[in-house]
């Protein structure tokens, strides 16, 4: 789960299967790290995962405003689809994962240490999103 603001990976997770426990677990660890005020929107695509009656019960339990592409609008899911290009052409197809867990162990370091902390973004003046975040911190006063 992206920041749409400041490109930060805030909310992830992986598993063998693409399921509602699968963005739950995403969409947890999103909630606790950011604690946002009611009003968040969450914006995904339509798949079953999202759509699920568990995924919007906790969604609005959390006070969340849920929100979803259009079908067959690959253009309203834009900073996601960069995100995984980037997370697969500069990680994964540079890998050869033996197991789940050096996979878990490599997508966490590229995430928090790498995508986060050090890679810029053209869209943001070439800050990575922590640093953008930070700036934007220091602003804000």
């Amino acid at each position: 789960m992206l920041d749409a603001y400041s490109r930060r990976c805030v909310g992830w997770a992986l598993s063998r299967t693409i399921d509602t426990d699968l963005t739950l677990a995403a969409l947890d660890l999103a909630l606790v790290t950011r604690q946002p005020d009611a009003g968040l929107i969450h914006h995904s695509d339509q798949g079953v995962q999202y759509a699920s009656a568990t995924s919007v019960a906790r969604l609005e339990e959390a006070g969340v405003q849920i929100s979803m592409t259009a079908t067959g609008n690959p253009y309203e899911n834009a900073k996601a689809e960069s995100f995984f290009k980037t997370l697969k052409c500069e990680e994964v197809y540079l890998q050869d994962y033996q197991t789940f867990q050096e996979a878990e162990t490599n997508l966490e370091r590229f995430i928090e240490a790498v995508y986060n902390r050090k890679r810029w973004h053209s869209s943001l003046g070439y800050l990575p999103p922590d640093e953008f975040e930070a700036a934007y911190a220091l602003a804000a006063g």
